[in-house]
C-alpha cells in the first residue's frame, strides 16, 4: 500500500519533530506545560505502523453487520483516496463520502508534472457528504507554466545565481524534479546542477519508484527512457547533513529543492539564509503559502525576514507558479460533483480558510442548487 509506506516515513518524523519542540520547550521554559511532551515520540509512532492493514481500493470492508467502507480514489497524491462508509438500519442503508484532499482534473498543460494518475473518481454517490475547500476562493491559471519556468531559470543562470524552490516533500517535490528533467532533455533550460535537500522527499521517491501501478503515463514514459530519478546524472540527493552543506558550498548556477514547502522550518532556511541577500538568485515558490508563514512574508514582498534569530535581507528576485497545487479548484471541484448519480441530501465544507469555504459553499448552492454546511470546529451533526 502506498499509503502505509509514506506513512512509514512521515509518521515517525512527526514524532522525531514533536521530540524535538517539546525538548526545546523545556530548555526556554516556554510552555504552560510542565514538563512539555509530545502528542507521540518516533517510536510510538514506529509501534503504531504494525496495526496499518491494506485495503484494495474500491473493496468493501465490513466492520459488522451494520457498518462498512470502502476507498475510493482521490487522484491528490500517491495512494490517496476517499472514504465511503455506509450504515445499514432497519433495513435501509444510508452513506457518507469524506474527501480528504481532492485532486485535480488533469490536464498536462493547466496542472503540469502529475507524477500520479489523474482525476477524482466519478460517478460517486452519497446521502451525505463532507467536502475539502482549500482551493475554494482561488482559481488555478490556465497558462502553460513550463516556458515561464524555463525562463525564471535561464535567466537566473545566466546571471551566475542559483534558483531556490520551498517544496513539499512527498509529492511537490517529486513532480518538480520530473519536470525538471523534462526541461533539461528538451534544451529549455541549461544543464545546471539540481539539487535536492530533503531526506523524506529522497524515500518518497523511493517509494514512488514502487508503485508504478498509480503513475501516470507520462512518468510511465519517462522512467521507461531515462530510469530512476535516483540515478540521473546532474541530480544530487542530499541524505546527510554533510551532504545538505556542501550544497552551500557550490557557487555555480544551480537548483536547490529542499523542504520545508513554507518555509517554517527543515534544511530550506540554511540555503535561504545564503542566498536571500545575492541579487542573482531567484526564490520560486511551487505551492501555497498560508498567511503568518516564512513563506507567505517571502512571496508578499517584505524586505527582510527572521531565520535562525538573525534578520536576513531579501534582495534575490522572488516568484511564484500556481499552476502546481495538487487541490481541485472550484471549476474543478464542480466538473466532479456533477457526475455524482444523486444530490446528497447535505454538504459540509471542510479544510478551508473560512472565506474559501464560504466562496464555495455559494458557488455550490447557486450552480449546482445543493444543500451545502460550512462545518464548525467540534461540532456534532446526528444524520437521519
Amino acid at each position: 500500500s502506498p499509503t502505509i509506506d509514506l506513512c512509514g516515513i512521515i509518521l515517525p518524523d512527526s514524532g522525531h519533530l514533536q521530540e524535538e519542540d517539546a525538548a526545546f520547550y523545556n530548555k526556554v521554559n516556554k510552555s504552560k506545560h510542565t514538563p512539555a511532551l509530545p502528542l507521540y515520540t518516533f517510536e510510538e509512532a514506529q509501534d503504531a505502523l504494525q496495526y496499518f492493514k491494506p485495503v484494495k481500493v474500491g473493496e468493501s470492508v465490513h466492520l459488522s453487520s451494520e457498518l462498512s467502507f470502502r476507498f475510493v480514489p482521490a487522484a491528490h497524491i500517491l495512494g490517496s483516496c476517499m472514504a465511503e462508509i455506509s450504515l445499514r438500519t432497519n433495513g435501509v442503508t444510508r452513506s457518507l463520502l469524506f474527501t480528504g484532499d481532492i485532486g485535480r482534473v488533469r490536464d498536462h498543460k493547466v496542472a503540469p508534472g502529475k507524477v500520479v494518475h489523474s482525476g477524482p473518481a466519478e460517478g460517486e454517490t452519497a446521502d451525505f457528504l463532507v467536502m475539502e475547500s482549500t482551493y475554494g476562493n482561488r482559481v488555478h491559471p490556465k497558462e502553460d507554466p513550463l516556458p515561464e519556468l524555463a525562463t525564471l531559470i535561464t535567466n537566473t543562470a545566466k546571471r551566475g545565481g542559483s534558483v531556490v524552490v520551498p517544496a513539499f516533500a512527498i509529492e511537490r517535490t517529486q513532480k518538480f524534479v520530473f519536470i525538471l528533467k523534462h526541461l533539461i532533455e528538451s534544451g529549455q533550460i541549461p544543464r545546471i546542477p539540481v539539487f535536492c535537500d530533503s531526506p523524506m522527499a529522497i524515500k518518497a521517491v523511493e517509494i514512488f519508484l514502487k508503485h508504478d501501478e498509480e503513475y501516470s503515463e507520462e512518468t510511465r514514459e519517462m522512467i521507461r527512457k531515462y530510469g530512476s530519478p535516483l540515478t540521473w546524472p546532474g541530480f544530487i540527493f542530499a541524505s546527510t547533513p554533510e551532504e545538505s552543506k556542501k550544497i552551500n558550498a557550490n557557487s555555480m548556477p544551480s537548483v536547490i529543492i529542499s523542504s520545508s514547502g513554507m518555509a517554517t522550518g527543515g534544511r530550506i532556511l540554511h540555503h535561504l539564509a545564503q542566498r536571500l541577500p545575492d541579487p542573482r538568485n531567484l526564490v520560486l515558490f511551487i505551492g501555497f503559502q498560508a498567511p503568518g508563514t516564512r513563506g507567505f512574508a517571502i512571496k508578499s514582498g517584505t524586505d527582510e525576514i527572521k531565520i535562525f534569530g538573525d534578520y536576513v535581507p531579501i534582495r534575490a528576485q522572488i516568484a511564484a507558479l500556481e499552476q502546481f497545487s495538487d487541490h481541485a479548484d472550484p471549476p474543478e471541484l464542480l466538473e466532479w460533483l456533477r457526475t455524482f448519480r444523486n444530490r446528497p441530501e447535505t454538504t459540509y465544507l471542510v479544510h478551508g480558510e473560512p472565506v474559501a469555504s464560504q466562496q464555495l459553499r455559494e458557488k455550490m448552492r447557486k450552480e449546482l442548487g445543493w444543500t451545502v454546511e460550512i462545518a464548525s470546529y467540534l461540532e456534532k451533526i446526528e444524520l437521519r
